[in-house]
């Protein structure tokens, strides 16, 4: 799977979740309002499509491992301080609307206690704790295909069995509840919903965008995964008005509607949301565990597993009333980031592209170091090396070393490279002798580390002391 597609795919299992799988979002935010919300469907999967390619570039741009970080780059400290705190809001709040969610789907299915779908996933939660970024990552855009293929196939049907009364059908859409506190007006509420999806999903785009080095194709990725994103909630809104005299005042009105198709794609489908349930809600609070243990990494588990458990406890309250008013406060609380994020890109839209320059340089020079096949680097060459990083943001050291890692793990899964991970420890973060970049003053590259480590896959030129 390239690159740019799988950064897609992840950002569309985030932000696919236990609202918009279930249905839930799109009956209050846009079929409420009957013709006028399928056009506010459209304003709304727009906004976002454009928002996420300069959020992941933003995030690619200052390899960003948390989101404060970058907040606090963009924008004065007293703003930043808002966002951070705004945005751990949402997560946690946004989470524990997941679990909800969990425990919704199937009791409506199976019949099942709603606490009992609620700890399963909270079970699934707390096992992912265990994951790195990179695997995480893997997991989200590995379910992400599934719902896909579920929403296309309900959708050819539905085609297949078009109704006639379509006017009937728009006056009975209207009848359902609007999201409360968007005065009842299609775009404001359509444009709520895009802000709550900004806010919902930017910490963990971040994150995700900030272990690709080339922010323009991050950003290409940002951007196809805002337009699957954008495609599928079309989709669902067609789905769901051509089918409203069977699913309404259901909790899971998506699952409904396979329910009347047969009782076994009912089961199947139920099966497939509780899994994009499930992406969402580790996303989100995978990223305010990173975020809350920013200045301890070590405390991360714990700090994960505490909110895990808090929202649990919290989940109780009732899914669909939770989307009802919870999804509303925070889409207003997103605005704000929106605008300063927005502002940041179209700021720094030249200095991500001369940065993008750099790095693929970098990238070339650092696949001509490590490929078997090609010399070492020459002097010239480790000049213009030295002279590259000097001119980013990043700090020097840390970013050839990145470089260096994302080659190697390109390299690794070339198969025609003869380059093979394991034989260079020193780049490999999953593995035990992994340090990250050598330690020296101030902040030039360690070559006489980085030579040894060419020759022995380890930084033996380093002292011990030097790597704690």
């Amino acid at each position: 799977m390239s690159k740019t597609l799988k950064v897609a795919l992840a950002l569309v299992g985030l932000t696919v979740g236990a609202g918009f799988a279930s249905g839930q979002e799109v009956i209050q935010y846009f079929l409420s309002f009957g013709y006028w919300g399928i056009v506010g469907a459209a304003v709304a999967g727009i906004t976002i499509a454009v928002f996420s390619a300069s959020v992941y570039q933003l995030g690619s741009y200052y390899l960003a491992d948390d989101h404060s970080a970058v907040f606090r780059s963009v924008s004065r400290p007293w703003v930043a301080r808002f966002m951070d705190i705004t945005t751990m809001f949402t997560l946690f709040c946004i989470g524990f609307v997941m679990i909800a969610g969990a425990g919704a789907n199937l009791e409506q299915q199976f019949g099942l206690p709603t606490w009992m779908g609620a700890a399963i996933m909270v079970a699934l939660l707390i096992g992912s704790g265990f994951l790195d970024i990179d695997k995480l990552t893997s997991v989200i855009s590995f379910i992400t295909p599934l719902l896909i293929v579920c929403l296309l196939g309900a959708f050819v049907i539905t085609l297949m069995n078009m109704p006639d009364n379509v006017g009937q059908l728009n006056e009975l859409a209207q009848q359902n509840p609007h999201a409360s506190g968007t005065f009842n007006n299609w775009l404001i509420t359509a444009l709520n919903y895009a802000t709550l999806v900004m806010i919902m999903d930017t910490s963990m785009m971040l994150v995700f965008a900030g272990s690709h080095m080339n922010p323009a194709q991050a950003g290409k990725g940002g951007l196809l995964g805002g337009i699957i994103f954008a495609v599928l909630l079309m989709i669902l809104v067609f789905i769901l008005f051509f089918n409203m005299e069977n699913i309404m005042g259901a909790d899971m009105p998506l699952l409904m509607v396979f329910d009347t198709m047969h009782p076994t794609v009912g089961t199947l489908v139920s099966i497939v949301i509780y899994l994009m349930i499930y992406n969402t809600a580790v996303g989100l609070l995978y990223a305010l565990g990173r975020r809350l243990s920013h200045d301890k990494p070590g405390k991360f588990r714990p700090y994960y597993f505490a909110v895990v458990l808090v929202g649990f406890a919290l989940s109780f309250i009732g899914f669909a009333d939770l989307v009802g008013w919870v999804y509303p406060l925070l889409g207003y609380l997103g605005l704000v980031l929106a605008v300063v994020m927005g502002a940041a890109w179209f700021r720094d839209r030249q200095d991500i592209k001369e940065e993008t320059g750099r790095r693929e340089r970098l990238a070339e020079l650092a696949e001509a170091q490590l490929d078997p096949a090609t010399d070492d680097l020459s002097s010239r060459e480790r000049a213009e090396v030295e002279e590259l990083v000097s001119d980013s943001h990043v700090a020097s050291k840390e970013l050839w070393q990145s470089v260096q890692e994302e080659v190697a793990a390109d390299l690794d899964a070339d198969a025609a490279s003869d380059f093979n991970l394991k034989d260079v420890p020193a780049l490999d973060p999953e593995s035990a002798e992994y340090d990250g970049a050598p330690d020296t003053p101030g902040d030039e590259i360690h070559w006489r580390a980085y030579d040894e480590m060419y020759r022995t896959g380890e930084f033996p030129a380093v002292k011990p002391e030097a790597k704690q």
